[in-house]
């Protein structure tokens, strides 16, 4: 997957979770992955509003919500460390794309973690 805009192709998505044990590696890969996808989503549907760009980010929350069982299952959770890790990316790319006013708990409102 590559991006176009420069900041997001240079940016270390859930560095901190990649750095703690706590966290396998390949459910942080999958959250990162979404995350990825978030950015090829946000650059081919090019949202001109918050509510657009909180429909696109909302969807990815939803899937990290999916992702919180996987995460159980392996002895690891989404719990206040990946929580704020998951937010600081979500409003990097927010920011990236343009987004300066988005709120980061509107851009990952339905979370369940």
């Amino acid at each position: 997957m590559s991006l176009h805009n420069p900041k997001m192709a240079a940016y270390r998505f859930l560095a901190e979770m990649y750095g703690d044990p706590y966290f396998p590696n390949e459910l942080v890969k999958k959250g990162e992955d979404i995350l990825m996808e978030l950015c090829q989503q946000i650059e081919q549907q090019n949202p001109a509003s918050l509510e657009q760009l909180y429909a696109l980010t909302h969807a990815a929350t939803e899937r990290f919500n999916d992702l919180q069982e996987e995460f159980g299952e392996q002895g690891s959770e989404i719990e206040t460390a990946a929580r704020d890790c998951i937010g600081t990316d979500f409003k990097a790319i927010a920011h990236a794309y343009g987004f300066d006013g988005a709120d980061v708990e509107e851009l990952i409102a339905p979370r369940d973690w």
